[in-house]
């Protein structure tokens, strides 16, 4: 790079050319500045990517009584747990539709899944469905999880059912039918 200066020498203007190194023109501490600044950006960014990744997975835990009480609004995703109710598992026969209620003895919520079942899924057995409330009340469901042997049950699905006050009841089970909303699945 050539810099060319003027200066004044005896009356008349000279111009003194000067070559010089761009690496030189940096002084130490203004490239100290530029690392930090381009460093603290990059962390940002990954920051930022972070905080977007996760919040696309997360998927918070409510018991039926919470959905019923309105914690979550409708078109969120989430995760709702609690016991099957007896009588109320309802399967198409012409498609891989099911719709069943949710409880924890204190509330229902209807659940409707379009997908195969999982082989431990029963009624009167606790559950676990990830999926979204629609504006209808239905809840739809995009993954089930049933309990895998007879003694385990979620954390979350006990502490509702404790929560409800529903921990002798979770055994018997009601034999309500589906409500209305959920449509007939012939």
């Amino acid at each position: 790079m050539i810099v060319i200066t003027r200066r004044r020498v005896q009356g008349r203007l000279s111009v003194k050319q000067q070559e010089t190194n761009p690496e030189q023109s940096m002084k130490p501490r203004h490239k100290r500045m530029a690392l930090g600044l381009v460093a603290l950006c990059a962390v940002g960014v990954a920051a930022a990517l972070a905080v977007a990744a996760l919040r696309g997975n997360i998927a918070y835990f409510f018991s039926p009584s919470q959905v019923q009480a309105g914690a979550v609004a409708a078109g969120e995703v989430f995760r709702v747990g609690g016991m099957v109710r007896e009588g109320s598992l309802q399967k198409s026969p012409d498609s891989l539709r099911s719709g069943f209620v949710m409880t924890d003895y204190g509330a229902d919520v209807a659940v409707v899944y379009t997908g195969i079942l999982p082989d431990l899924f029963k009624e009167g057995q606790g559950a676990v469905a990830r999926g979204r409330l629609g504006e209808d009340g239905v809840f739809y469901a995009e993954q089930v999880l049933a309990k895998h042997d007879e003694s385990y049950m979620p954390p979350e699905v006990t502490q509702a059912l404790r929560a409800a006050g529903g921990e002798a009841r979770a055994q018997s089970g009601g034999g309500e039918p589906l409500p209305p909303s959920m449509g007939a699945y012939q």
